[in-house]
């Protein structure tokens, strides 16, 4: 069964573009998401959010839909720096990203799911691709992915004792932390990208 999707679309900058992919039952109103995407707002980025009509859980639908709309992303605007913001099930996106040329900041991603071995693989394959890159988990997330991580060569935030939410339960100083450096680190990727 499919599920309907539309593409909400803040406009800032032309030429600096961010494009928001969420993941399962987590809305870009999330923290995670909310949080660096309102900050690259305030930066002047252009912001393109993928808002689903319901939950999304089929991977298939959310890799082509995730993949059409970088590619109509960079087709609208060639010129554009272009940086990806995806969460768990957005970062589906990864090995489209990896072929387009876009760095991403791939928080929560896949890397340990049966169901997602492409990511795994472009999540590896980031260092050697030279594409700017920032990866996000939690040690208690059993979807993350540690090793592969810290051997993709590009920045790593890991939150020890986080949650696929990034959050620590019953720790709300410290989740909160969390969302501050994983913001500063978004914000860090596109400030380096824009300066280019």
């Amino acid at each position: 069964m499919l599920t309907s999707h539309r593409l909400d679309v803040l406009d800032g900058d032309p030429a600096l573009v961010v494009t928001v992919l969420p993941g399962v039952g987590y809305t870009a109103q999330g923290p995670v998401l909310a949080r660096p995407a309102a900050a690259l707002r305030d930066a002047g980025w252009s912001v393109r959010t993928v808002v689903w009509d319901g939950e999304c859980r089929d991977f298939d639908e959310a890799r082509a839909v995730y993949a059409g709309v970088l590619r109509d992303g960079v087709a609208s605007a060639p010129g554009a720096v272009h940086l990806v913001l995806a969460k768990s099930l957005g970062t589906l996106a990864l090995p489209v990203a990896v072929e387009l040329g876009l760095p991403g900041a791939w928080l929560t991603p896949l890397l340990a799911s049966g169901r997602a071995l492409e990511v795994r693989a472009a999540a590896a394959g980031l260092g050697e691709s030279g594409m700017p890159a920032l990866l996000a988990g939690g040690t208690a997330d059993r979807l993350w992915d540690p090793a592969l991580a810290a051997s993709s060569g590009v920045c790593v935030v890991e939150a020890d004792g986080a949650d696929h939410a990034l959050e620590v339960p019953g720790d709300d100083v410290r989740t909160h932390a969390i969302l501050d450096e994983l913001t500063a680190a978004v914000v860090e990727l596109a400030g380096f990208l824009a300066a280019r």
